[in-house]
């Protein structure tokens, strides 16, 4: 039976409304939850982009059953992975080893803020690989001297280390990233229903490992008014991530986003609250071979009314699946 998480999105709500709402999903039922990382919203519209690493210490406290797990943190370029590994130990001592350790290359929207360019998608590839191996070597809790060619660590150490590390999932989206995945992570993270990244993930030694999907949706008992808030806050999604990835910043994404239509965003999305199109949307990942899949509801100011909803109706129909 597929796992459904729910999303702390940083960029729709502010910290206090996100630890509230992952405690609210816990009490709903939901199976797990993830949290996005960012310094900037896709869009001026979502408004919030609180610190990820300070809501997940502070969701660690609130909650007492749901896992967490970073969807995802770049550890190549706001952050160094050697501040990445201490961070993500610290969460997963708070949360008492309810916490996974998401990753992925990065997009340029939140990456920028330190300066020294964008590298190309390889280069970034290259820098995941060596910073997915200095959290490893940390994790084992001994002093490491790393000097590599993109990053250097200088006798480092992590103090405070979990009996048992976070497991790390890599995030994926082409061959290369699958590659570094189905090697070195201990899961996979996609946020499309295809097939062929899992088959990659499984070519590079991924098989039998956990598999997690993202999804949007937009619940709202006035289906237009559920494809408006789609539209204002979401229409950025449908770019693809050859495009997300490079864009740098909120004024970016919506210009690059001024033609997309409302009717575009309702084939996209689901909308609404007919359960039969949100279970038909959670299929299409499921078919394609994902474990688990974690909800976006899009509207940080609309969770309570979701999280009800989902306990009394979309989560029932979706343990059928």
């Amino acid at each position: 039976m597929v796992q459904i998480g729910y999303t702390m999105m940083t960029e729709q709500a502010g910290p206090r409304d996100l630890v509230d709402h992952v405690v609210m999903a816990e009490e709903a039922g939901f199976d797990f939850s993830v949290t996005s990382d960012h310094y900037f919203p896709w869009l001026a519209s979502q408004g919030h982009a609180p610190n990820a690493w300070a809501v997940l210490g502070a969701a660690a406290q609130a909650t007492s059953r749901i896992p967490l797990m970073t969807y995802v943190t770049c550890p190549t370029t706001r952050y160094h992975p050697a501040v990445v590994a201490q961070q993500a130990a610290t969460v997963q001592l708070l949360a008492e080893g309810r916490f996974r350790l998401g990753l992925g290359s990065g997009e340029n929207l939140n990456e920028h803020v330190v300066g020294g360019g964008w590298p190309s998608a390889r280069v970034r590839i290259d820098k995941l690989r060596e910073a997915v191996g200095i959290i490893r070597a940390l994790f084992e809790g001994r002093t490491l001297n790393h000097h590599g060619p993109h990053y250097d660590v200088e006798h480092a150490r992590l103090w405070d280390v979990p009996a048992t590390p976070p497991p790390i999932g890599v995030a994926v989206s082409g061959e290369l990233s699958c590659k570094v995945a189905g090697e070195l992570a201990d899961l996979v993270i996609a946020t499309e229903p295809r097939a062929d990244l899992l088959e990659a993930f499984d070519r590079h030694g991924g098989a039998g490992k956990p598999r997690v999907g993202q999804l949007p949706i937009c619940y709202d008992p006035d289906h237009g008014a559920a494809v408006d808030r789609a539209h204002d806050q979401f229409r950025w999604s449908g770019l693809g991530w050859k495009v997300n990835a490079e864009l740098p910043h909120d004024e970016a994404f919506a210009s690059a986003t001024e033609s997309v239509t409302k009717d575009e965003i309702a084939q996209a999305i689901p909308c609404g609250a007919a359960v039969e199109d949100f279970v038909e949307a959670v299929r299409a990942y499921t078919d394609a071979g994902f474990t688990e899949v974690a909800l976006v509801q899009i509207g940080g100011q609309h969770q309570e009314s979701y999280l009800k909803w989902a306990a009394d109706d979309l989560l029932p129909a979706l343990r059928e699946l």
